[in-house]
């Protein structure tokens, strides 16, 4: 009796952690302060949904995603299709996006708050990689990196650092597929140079062990004024 009461025991804990698994676990966004006046509720974890009887084919398309975008001064462009471009999207824990690559082009060190990237080069050959958190035993961070080529893919953890750098003399094209209807991104220069307000000139000296005038500078060129 003992055995079989065991075994019921086991089942539904093994029930009870599907459903767990079954549901987003994370925040959809950065942050949501809880309200106790539903009137100043200007946010929710994700998006209002629609009357299923009102949704309509155009709620689940996009259109234009084999048209190349202009790469930005580091010679990139992301084309995000995300719950925003697509409503029905909204809670299904997917997203995707198309990244141009100009001849040499990067797409900086930035991280995915929310979501595993997995990449699919469509032309050109990169090199990628991605940086562990600190390790345990040393405190250390490891970097895993590949050349791609057509055709390839390759993975990049939630949360980690990573990149994509065009080393081919022709324009690149990759897909990159994201585990969550809106995975964030922080590009690392940017956040640490260019945060408003910025970042204390002191902190960012003593932790980069480097000197004022060159935070000064570098600040000044992520900065949003710049």
């Amino acid at each position: 009796m003992a055995y079989h009461n065991t075994l019921v025991v086991l089942a539904l804990m093994a029930i009870a952690s599907f459903m767990a698994y079954a549901t987003d676990p994370t925040q959809l966004q950065d942050f949501c302060v809880g309200v106790t006046d539903p009137n100043q509720a200007l946010f929710v974890n994700g998006m209002f949904c629609k009357n299923p009887m009102e949704a309509t084919p155009e709620d689940f398309f996009f259109k234009g995603l084999d048209i190349p975008r202009k790469p930005n001064n580091l010679g990139v462009n992301v084309t995000l299709v995300s719950a925003m471009q697509v409503p029905g999207l909204n809670t299904l824990g997917i997203s995707l996006a198309r990244i141009d690559f100009a001849p040499y082009g990067l797409n900086p060190p930035h991280t995915h708050p929310r979501a595993t990237e997995v990449l699919t080069v469509m032309e050109g050959t990169l090199y990628v990689g991605f940086v562990t958190s600190n390790l345990a035993n040393n405190g250390g961070n490891k970097l895993f990196t590949k050349v791609l080529n057509k055709g390839d893919v390759f993975v990049f953890p939630q949360g980690l650092v990573h990149f994509q750098f065009n080393v081919g003399n022709t324009p690149a094209v990759a897909i990159a597929g994201l585990s969550s209807q809106n995975p964030g991104v922080v590009t690392i220069a940017n956040a640490v140079f260019g945060a408003q307000p910025p970042i204390s000139v002191d902190v960012l000296a003593k932790a980069f062990q480097l000197d004022a005038n060159v935070v000064k500078l570098l600040q000044s060129k992520f900065g949003m004024s710049s």
